[in-house]
């Protein structure tokens, strides 16, 4: 199972933690990890290259992500909203496949 865990402090989305696989099917083939990955990949690229806003990043090869922004800036937040609508209709439709889970910053 693909567990997605969304960081927030006062209301406020700060950044993410994405661990597992899905287990649809065999590594390198599965839909939902490749898109699960694909948006994150997506949100963080957004978010240090278009956006130029510092993060610490964390990554390994055994689907795990863990992002956390420094400043967190509007345009920030709603990128991780849209990132977060995107995870949460994936897991209305991979429920066995997908968790999403939210916490505080302090658990980051």
């Amino acid at each position: 199972m693909i567990t997605v865990k969304f960081f927030t402090n006062c209301g406020k989305l700060k950044g993410f933690e994405v661990k597992g696989h899905s287990g649809l099917a065999e590594r390198g083939n599965d839909i939902l990890c490749a898109a699960v990955s694909s948006a994150c990949y997506m949100t963080v690229n957004t978010l240090t290259e278009v956006l130029k806003l510092k993060v610490d990043a964390e990554v390994n090869e055994d689907g795990y992500m863990k992002v956390i922004l420094h400043d967190a800036t509007e345009e920030a937040e709603n990128l991780l909203k849209g990132f977060s609508l995107h995870i949460r209709e994936l897991a209305k439709d991979y429920r066995k496949n997908l968790k999403v889970i939210y916490g505080g910053a302090e658990n980051a």
